[in-house]
């Protein structure tokens, strides 16, 4: 099993480098796993609780049960996944069954910030996009898909994202294998991704 990490700040393009990868491959081959799956339970708190956990923070993330599910799927296991909700800012009772493939993407913006899970990638590629642009992109998704509003959202740029950013995800720059600037469509560097991942199948 081949296992790439792909880390990049918030709405940094790193769904579409994935989807660039995923579309020239085998679907039966490669499989997704998103580090927001991983975010902890917060059960024990009530929403207004939950709603102020800052989740670009590594301690927000459950490394621990990410690394022992990539380890069971490099095995042969079948895994299941979590499912979190930012809506209710908690994992549900639901599940995902994920079965081992021959070439597995684990992407999001803090995978680089854990030495355990770190270890396990074949190939780092870290996607670079203009804060600007980030930014952007983040209000356009939050205000469609997770119900936030835009005040709500710069107030959380500015208190939280950003500093995190600087802190956490934009170091971990140093750990890439190849850095992929998406400020535009970027073939050259997925062509090499893909190749690479072709080469190992």
């Amino acid at each position: 099993m081949l296992i790439l990490g792909i880390a990049g700040g918030t709405g940094s393009g790193k769904t579409t480098v994935v989807n660039q990868i995923l579309n020239e491959l085998p679907a039966d081959e490669v499989g997704v796993i998103s580090q927001d799956s991983y975010y902890r339970k917060n059960d024990n708190m009530d929403y207004d609780e939950r709603s102020k956990i800052n989740f670009d923070h590594p301690k927000s993330i459950d490394f621990d049960l990410l690394v022992k599910h990539l380890k069971a799927l490099r095995k042969g296991e079948i895994i299941e996944q979590p499912v979190y909700s930012f809506v209710t800012h908690n994992r549900t009772k639901d599940t995902v069954i994920t079965h081992p493939r021959k070439v597995l993407i684990v992407e999001g913006i803090l995978v680089f910030t854990d030495k355990k899970l770190r270890d396990l990638f074949d190939i780092k590629i870290y996607v670079h996009a203009d804060s600007d642009e980030r930014l952007i992109r983040r209000i356009r998704r939050d205000v469609a898909e997770r119900g936030r509003d835009v005040s709500e959202i710069l107030d959380r740029y500015q208190k939280t994202l950003k500093p995190m950013h600087q802190q956490f995800i934009e170091p971990g720059k140093v750990y890439a294998d190849i850095i992929i600037p998406n400020d535009r469509y970027n073939t050259v560097a997925i062509d090499i991704v893909r190749t690479v991942i072709s080469n190992k199948l």
